[in-house]
């Protein structure tokens, strides 16, 4: 048997994890065509690359079909109940940094903080009869957020396309959504709350708490920690 490790199939996060690990001696390459989701190791014996979309992972790592997988520390946060049973950090990777925020419209000027929220959200209902919505793909995140902050009278709507595009749609009257520069949202003309950070978030290297590992796996393990911990 083989350890297996997880990593995105395309795009930048790919790029960006395969260049990680080769500064840690450990060469990731793809094989066969761009639609080919098979991949090869160099540099340590006994790992196999397996590729997957970034949001598969943190389910393969839960279920213990790879032993180790890079992905954002929002998705395997959100994907994850009690996630630090399933999973272990093992270390950021430094890139693919993303805040996940709550925003409202820019034209909110009496809204600034989750207190705002909370009671723009109360008048909202009252006014119009059914709940203040908030776009978002990150249901569990948000939901504990808001709970702990008190906010109460929203329902969560699912998002699975340009979410910063819903308020201008007029399928919701808020979003939470991850974002980097903050361009998209002020092109929407939304604000972030000056107290709506719900996750800083990264591409981060994961290990399963669920994958077997057993006589020569083991001695595999401990030489692939000791490479990326360094």
């Amino acid at each position: 048997m083989t350890l297996k490790l997880g990593v995105p199939s395309k795009g930048r996060l790919m790029d960006k994890t395969f260049e990680w690990f080769e500064r840690h001696g450990i060469q990731l390459t793809r094989t066969g065509s761009d639609r080919e989701y098979s991949g090869a190791v160099e540099g340590i014996e006994g790992v196999s690359l397996v590729l997957l979309s970034a949001g598969e992972i943190p389910r393969e790592l839960a279920a213990g079909r790879v032993h180790f997988g890079v992905t954002g520390t929002d998705l395997v946060h959100d994907k994850l109940p009690r996630w630090e049973q399933q999973v272990e950090e093992i270390a950021p990777l430094g890139f693919g940094q993303a805040d996940l925020i709550l925003a409202v419209p820019k034209c909110w000027v009496d809204v600034d903080t989750l207190d705002d929220l909370d009671a723009a959200a109360a008048a909202f209902r009252a006014e119009h009869g059914f709940r203040l919505r908030i776009a978002t793909k990150y249901h569990r995140l948000v939901r504990e957020f808001l709970m702990d902050a008190g906010v109460a009278d929203y329902q969560l709507v699912d998002s699975q396309g340009a979410t910063e595009g819903t308020v201008k749609n007029e399928t919701a009257e808020a979003i939470a959504d991850i974002t980097s520069t903050g361009e998209t949202l002020r092109a929407n003309h939304l604000k972030i709350l000056s107290d709506g950070l719900v996750l800083k978030s990264q591409a981060t290297l994961w290990r399963s708490r669920a994958a077997p590992c057993a006589g020569a796996d083991q001695a595999v393990m401990a030489e692939f920690l000791r490479r990326v911990d360094h």
